[in-house]
This record gives C-alpha cells, sequence and structure tokens, in this order.
C-alpha cells in the first residue's frame, strides 16, 4: 500500500512537473511568437477591395473595374445554404470550436510525420484561415502555423462567430478571378447568391482549397469529385437530406462564365470616357477598390443606333474608294485552316462581321472559312463552319471576277447577307474614321457616344479627344452672336469679294466661298442656310471677333479664341462634344448645360457621393400632406443667350434643313435643324443639329488629317449619318414642333429680301422677329458696288450700323 501511494505521489509530482514545463514552453512560445504579430483588430474596420460596377440608364450592367472581382455581402444575406456548404467542407465545428480545432491539429501532425515533410497537411479552421489571409503569408511553415494559431484564438475573443465567418466568405479566392461567394454566384453561373442550388453552392465549397485543381472547363471530373464529397459532408451533418443529396450529385456542373451585355460591346468608347472621369474625380485606387456603384445616361438602343449609323456612314465612304486588299495572309499548308485563323485577333465589336479566311477562289465565287468559337476552357472549337462569296458580295470593290480580289489564304471580314444561307459580303476595316454624340439638349445628358469604327481597334476616341476643326459648323455661333446684338434674320449683307490687309509681311486674306460664286445682298438667313464664308467674315468683322470669341467661349466651344477673322469660319479646333454641347444651348432657350455622362455615383454603403442633377426641390423632403404647395423644382441654370435669339437661330437652322446646305436630312419627315460644317481641303466634315428634345454631333476625319476628296463635303458624308441616326432615333416619336418662346413675332416676309410679304407664295416664309425689330417694307443699299478700302481694312462693305434694314 505504501508503495502504490509513493508511486502515485511521484506520479503526481511527475505529472506537476511535466505540466509545468509544459506550461513554460507553451507560454514561452507563445510569448515569442505573439511579438510583432499584426494588429488583429484592425479587421473590425476592414473594406476589402470590392468591384466598381457601371450601369447604363435602363440598369443593364456596362462595365466593372476592379483589381480583386468582389461583390461585399454582411452575412444576414448569404443563404443558410451556402453557409452550409463551406462550414461541411472546411469547418464543421466552426461554431463550436474556440477558434482552433485540437482533432484536426493532431490529425495534420500525425499525417506529416508520415509523410516525412514531402507534403504538409494543414488542419485550420475558418478562423484560422481568416488570420493567414488577412494578417499573414502563405508560407507552409510550423512558426506562420503557431502564429495563425494564436491570432485565431485571440480574435474569436473579440469577433463573434458571425463576423469571422462574413470576412472569409467575402474574402476567399474561389478560381477565375473571383473573390468571395457573391461574384463568385454571378461569374460562375449568372446568378445571385440567394439563387443558387444545392449542387452550385456546394461547387463553389469544393474551390478554397485548390481553385485551379477544380477548374469547371480543364479538371471537370476532379471539380465534380470534389464538389460531389462537399454534398456527402452536407448530408453527414444533417443540412441536406440523402435524396436530394444524390440528386444534387447527379446534376453536371453548369457552370457558363458570365460576360457583360451585348450593349457593353458597342459602348466601349462610352464606357472608358466614364472609367477616365470617375479615376480623375476619385483616383486610381477608389476605381478599382472602392466598390462604387455608377449610374450613367447611357440610353443603350440609342448607342446601338448610332453605332450603327456611324459604320453604316464609315463604310460607305471608304468602301467607295475601292478594295484594298486582304488583313494578312495565312499559309494553308501549315496547317488546319480553322486552327491556324483561330490564333488572329479579330476585332469583337464589329458584329455583325465575322473574320474569315479565303479556302478557295474562282471566277464566280469564293468559299469562306469562317473562325471558329472558343470553348470556356480557351480551346478551340472543333465545329467548322463554311461559307461563299459571290459576285454580289464582292461587288463594291469594281472587281469583274472574284479571283481579282480575292486569294487562298487571305483573312478578310465578311458580313452575312440577309435572308441568303451561307451566303457573305466582302468587308473592309475602313480607314477614315470619326465620332457621334447623342444627348439631351435640356440636362446635357448624353445619351449615345461613338468614337470610333471600333474600340477594340483603338481606343482614342473621336467624339472627346479628336480636336478638328468644326468648318461652317461654327457659323451659328457668329451669327448667333449677331443676333443678340442689334441683328434681325432679315437684315441684309454682302456676298461679294473681301479683303483684310494682315499687315507688312502677311499679305492680304481674300476668303472665298465653297462655290466660289456671289450672291450680292442677301438676308442673314441665306448666310447660314447656304454657308456663305464672304457675309459670315464680314458680319464677323463688322460686330467685331472679340465679341464672338466672347460668345464662343459662352457656349463652351473654345476657351480662348483667338481673334482673327478666320475663326468665325470655324478655323480653330474643338470637339463634338463640346459642339452638340453648343448647338444644345440654342434650342433649350439659351440655357448652360454641362454634359454628362454618369447620372449618379454612390460608395460601397449606397451613400450617393455625385449627382449630375443639381436643381433644388423645395418641398420634396415633406414627410405628410397637410395642404402645402406642390413641391417645386429650382432652375438656377444660367443664361448664355437670350431665348428669343436662341429661337431665331434655331429657325434658321430648321431652315437649313428645308432648302439649305442639309436638305439631305429633310427625309426624315420631322422637324429637324442643323447645319454642316466642311473644313479646308475637305479634311474634316460635321454635322451638328437637333429635333426638339434630342441634339446630336456627327464628325467624320482621318486621323491623321489629309482630304476626304476634293468633292467630298459634310452634306454628302456627314449630314447622312446624321439623317439616318435621328431617322432611327425618331422613328417612334411623335412629329414635335419647336417650341416658340413668349414675345417671338412670326411675320411673313419674301426669302430672298427680307422684306414683308402680303402673299403666300414659293418665296415667302415665316421670319421670327424680336418686339420692335420688325422688318421694313424696303431698303436702301448703301454704298453697293464699293470696293475701297473701308475702315478696318475691309473691302467690298457698307459702311451701315446695326438695325433692322440696311446693308452690312
Amino acid at each position: 500500500m505504501r508503495l502504490i501511494l509513493r508511486f502515485i505521489g511521484f506520479a503526481f509530482t511527475a505529472g506537476a512537473i511535466l505540466f509545468l514545463i509544459g506550461a513554460s514552453v507553451a507560454g514561452y512560445v507563445v510569448y515569442r511568437y505573439s511579438q510583432g504579430l499584426p494588429e488583429y483588430k484592425q479587421l473590425a474596420t476592414y473594406e476589402p477591395m470590392v468591384t466598381t460596377r457601371v450601369h447604363a440608364g435602363d440598369g443593364s450592367l456596362l462595365a466593372e473595374y476592379s483589381r480583386e472581382r468582389r461583390l461585399y455581402l454582411p452575412i444576414q444575406a448569404i443563404p443558410k445554404l451556402v453557409v452550409a456548404a463551406f462550414l461541411s467542407a472546411e469547418d464543421k465545428n466552426f461554431y463550436k470550436h474556440g477558434g482552433v480545432d485540437p482533432e484536426g491539429i493532431v490529425r495534420a501532425a500525425v499525417n506529416n510525420f508520415r509523410s516525412n515533410g514531402r507534403r504538409q497537411q494543414g488542419a485550420s479552421t475558418i478562423t484560422q484561415q481568416v488570420a493567414k489571409n488577412f494578417l499573414l503569408t502563405n508560407e507552409q511553415t510550423y512558426e506562420r502555423k503557431i502564429k495563425e494559431l494564436i491570432l485565431a484564438v485571440r480574435m474569436e475573443s473579440v469577433y463573434s462567430k458571425d463576423k469571422i465567418l462574413e470576412l472569409y466568405l467575402n474574402e476567399i479566392y474561389l478560381g477565375l478571378g473571383n473573390y468571395g461567394v457573391a461574384a463568385a454566384a454571378l461569374n460562375y453561373f449568372g446568378k445571385s447568391i440567394n439563387e443558387l442550388t444545392l449542387s452550385e453552392a456546394a461547387y463553389l465549397a469544393a474551390l478554397p482549397k485548390a481553385p485551379n485543381n477544380y477548374n469547371p472547363f480543364r479538371q471537370q471530373h476532379a471539380a465534380i469529385d470534389r464538389r460531389n464529397w462537399v454534398i456527402d459532408r452536407m448530408v453527414e451533418n444533417g443540412y441536406v437530406s440523402r435524396a436530394d443529396g444524390e440528386r444534387a450529385k447527379a446534376e453536371s456542373l453548369g457552370v457558363s462564365v458570365r460576360s457583360l451585355p451585348e450593349s457593353s460591346a458597342l459602348a466601349g468608347y462610352f464606357a472608358e470616357e466614364v472609367r477616365r472621369e470617375i479615376a480623375e474625380r476619385y483616383g486610381e485606387k477608389e476605381l478599382y477598390e472602392g466598390g462604387l456603384s455608377v449610374r450613367t445616361t447611357l440610353d443603350p438602343k440609342m448607342q446601338a443606333m448610332a453605332r450603327k449609323a456611324m459604320a453604316d456612314g464609315l463604310v460607305r465612304y471608304d468602301e467607295s474608294h475601292g478594295w484594298r486588299g486582304a488583313q494578312q495572309q495565312l499559309d494553308l499548308k501549315t496547317g488546319e485552316w480553322g486552327a491556324l485563323l483561330a490564333q488572329v485577333k479579330a476585332l469583337d465589336d464589329v458584329q455583325p462581321w465575322r473574320l474569315a479566311v479565303v479556302l478557295d477562289a474562282d471566277a464566280r465565287e469564293a468559299t469562306i472559312g469562317l473562325q471558329p468559337e472558343r470553348e470556356p476552357s480557351g480551346a478551340v472549337s472543333s465545329e467548322r463552319e463554311t461559307g461563299v462569296i459571290g459576285t454580289d458580295g464582292i461587288r463594291w470593290t469594281r472587281r469583274a471576277r472574284v479571283n481579282q480580289a480575292l486569294s487562298p489564304g487571305d483573312v478578310i471580314y465578311v458580313e452575312p447577307m440577309e435572308g441568303k444561307s451561307k451566303q457573305f459580303r466582302l468587308r473592309q476595316i475602313p480607314e477614315v474614321s470619326g465620332g457621334i454624340v447623342a444627348m439631351d439638349p435640356n440636362t446635357g445628358r448624353v445619351f449615345a457616344m461613338v468614337g470610333g469604327f471600333s474600340f477594340d481597334q483603338s481606343e482614342f476616341n473621336r467624339a472627346t479627344q479628336a480636336l478638328r476643326q468644326p468648318g461652317s459648323a461654327f457659323k451659328p455661333i457668329v451669327y448667333g452672336t449677331a443676333l443678340d446684338n442689334g441683328y434681325t434674320p432679315s437684315s441684309i449683307i454682302v456676298d461679294g469679294p473681301f479683303e483684310l490687309d494682315q499687315g507688312p509681311g502677311l499679305g492680304v486674306w481674300r476668303p472665298e466661298n465653297y462655290d466660289k460664286k456671289y450672291a450680292g445682298p442677301r438676308t442673314l438667313r441665306y448666310g447660314v442656310e447656304h454657308s456663305k464664308n464672304l457675309m459670315t467674315v464680314r458680319l464677323a468683322h463688322d460686330i467685331g471677333m472679340p465679341l464672338v470669341a466672347e460668345y464662343a467661349k459662352r457656349f463652351g466651344v473654345y476657351d480662348d479664341l483667338p481673334q482673327l477673322l478666320s475663326m468665325a469660319l470655324g478655323a480653330g479646333e474643338t470637339t463634338v462634344l463640346r459642339m452638340t454641347t453648343a448647338y444644345s444651348m440654342f434650342v433649350n432657350g439659351g440655357k448652360r448645360i454641362k454634359p454628362t455622362l454618369i447620372d449618379r455615383i454612390q460608395d460601397r454603403w449606397g451613400h450617393t457621393i455625385y449627382r449630375h442633377d443639381e436643381r433644388q426641390c423645395i418641398g420634396c423632403t415633406a414627410k405628410n400632406w397637410e395642404d402645402q404647395p406642390e413641391p417645386t423644382l429650382v432652375d438656377k441654370r444660367e443664361q448664355v443667350l437670350d431665348p428669343l435669339t436662341a429661337y431665331q437661330v434655331v429657325s434658321i437652322l430648321e431652315g437649313v434643313v428645308q432648302r439649305g446646305t442639309g436638305t439631305v436630312v429633310k427625309s426624315v419627315g420631322k422637324p429637324l435643324a442643323g447645319k454642316t460644317g466642311t473644313s479646308n481641303d475637305s479634311k474634316d466634315v460635321w454635322f451638328v443639329g437637333f429635333s426638339p428634345d434630342l441634339a446630336v454631333g456627327v464628325f467624320i476625319g482621318y486621323d491623321k488629317p489629309r482630304s476626304l476628296g476634293g468633292r467630298t463635303t459634310a452634306a454628302v458624308l456627314a449630314a447622312p449619318i446624321f439623317r439616318d441616326f435621328m431617322a432611327m432615333a425618331l422613328k417612334d416619336k411623335p412629329a414635335t414642333p419647336f417650341r416658340v418662346p413668349p414675345g417671338i413675332k412670326l411675320i411673313q416676309v419674301d426669302a430672298r429680301t427680307g422684306m414683308r410679304s402680303s402673299g403666300g407664295g414659293k418665296g415667302t416664309i415665316l421670319e421670327a422677329f424680336k418686339p420692335g425689330t420688325a422688318p421694313p417694307d424696303g431698303y436702301a443699299v448703301a454704298g453697293a458696288g464699293e470696293t475701297g478700302a473701308l475702315p478696318g481694312g475691309g473691302a467690298g462693305q457698307a459702311a451701315v450700323g446695326g438695325g433692322t434694314g440696311g446693308l452690312y
């Protein structure tokens, strides 16, 4: 008995000593590795990188910007099915342990000992994974593991289980560039996380261990096995029934990688302009990590119309100059044609055009092979599609035989011929480019923007970045300045020779009309409608270029226009967006607007941090109706032009469409107004115009300015693009007339002389006059025929002052 007692005492003493030694060692280890540990309390204010999402005006997704594709969800918004799947796969005892699972640690230690260090196995709990992912590195060492254990225990004492699980489910990498369960659900299955099935939730839970090993396309069998293992664990843990588990295991993976809507491919220039604006406003970090929600002004339907009108116009011009040859040549003897063609980069935003290779060609037709699609895994599809290009498909090339234009191995673009199966038309990427902008003239909201033929081909935006000469499209600013300073639409200006002595060594400047003819004394309206350079220069000389420059600045066309008479003819450089904005101020009654592509921006928490609409709403915040006045919107827009003057310009520009240089637009059949613009040597052609509620600007030209052709004018090239777009955009809209402001007097006048007309004959028009400026019954042409130099260096001018009647 004594021996037994001694043994027990010895054992107790030895155990106590061992316990003290173990505790001391453990305490030392904890102390040592606790030194310099990251501050885990920072997780309380953790804000992960979240994807910025850009939406069109109708709510459809336009673009996403991120360094890590992630959508953050609070734990309350994550379905129990998804939580169950991840707990079963990663840490079934998560809600029971204190951050460390002793059983798992022992199991991992034994397995690692048996493997002799060949492959380390972990037993990390979800809390440990959070500690590693947020605060430590991924190195597989016992030192890192000890730190992980210490942090896990400390975290459990500070944060709730739900908070730790929320951090984990939003942080983990789940393959194919997706971080967190919300982004993975959307991009793997095209679903909200609340719509995931058992099979889909289990597959996502299978990914954290090794996403690349369970790639749904390259490692499909391994992915299904791992998913089924997760489902078995969910059944074992009682989250789902065995019957439901077996049904889920019988399903395919069902992964279909999400792509952006087709409309986003047509809006590359618009989306890039939005991206640049956000980056300038908030910085690159906030753009790619801040999780902003951006609602843009884009109208996807109108954007598609603008893209089609611009592409058709560019192709029309380009094809009129003939066939330039294939994109490149493939040696079909070196491999299978589909595999060879798949290696050629095709433009993704020129649908319905497709890249093809000529397989055979004779006089009557060419057999082509269309570029094969790629599987989601990136592999080239085994399916092959062929077609035929006949003589109809190459008629625009002016080649009599097909094999005069095409040879085997030629890589070309083709477009399906409507109503003809497997028949294609030859196409080529235009060398010429251009831009188009469509906006609401009352708010400045840009509905559509196209900055070139293909954003994939060139990201340079000709609508906002290209500085080009607007030519005669600038003239309405000059005439608007005159009308705002004493002139009327019936004021008479001489269309005759004009000379300006530019000083010693500079010679005499002698501008000319496009047709090199003179019309003599004509009305101010006539000068705009028929785009008379000499009338414009004479008018600008009379009112003074400083005043013209001031109005050009008011309208935002130029910031600092050089005060040279040549600038009155649009010799300065500006952008399509600026010109469209300026014309908007004519049709909206002379109110200043700021063009915008963004309606509002919200931060990751849903707080609005930017709103374009700056109007104040008085009475909109009332909680209850107590017979108070109705809410009112306060419009604080600056008046840059008298509303009566603005309407006079609108009326004159409507005449441009009815009987001037823009008559090609008249076929739309709706009230439209606008102005053509052609720069010197036809390097730039423009048409800027509007309906009562839609302003549109079009520019066409080569990126490296050169002549578009001696006889090419805006009326031939730019105006038809405007016409085609407006025909589509206004198709289902009523024919709304332009709004006439109070105070305008509409008086019948002779279109040629500007004098009152008692009859309603062919030459009679309704002219808009301000109060007290009605036209006289006649006028004297003072100084007609003068050719001598007049004060200011002008020639062939009459020195008659402002007012109605008289000669300018």
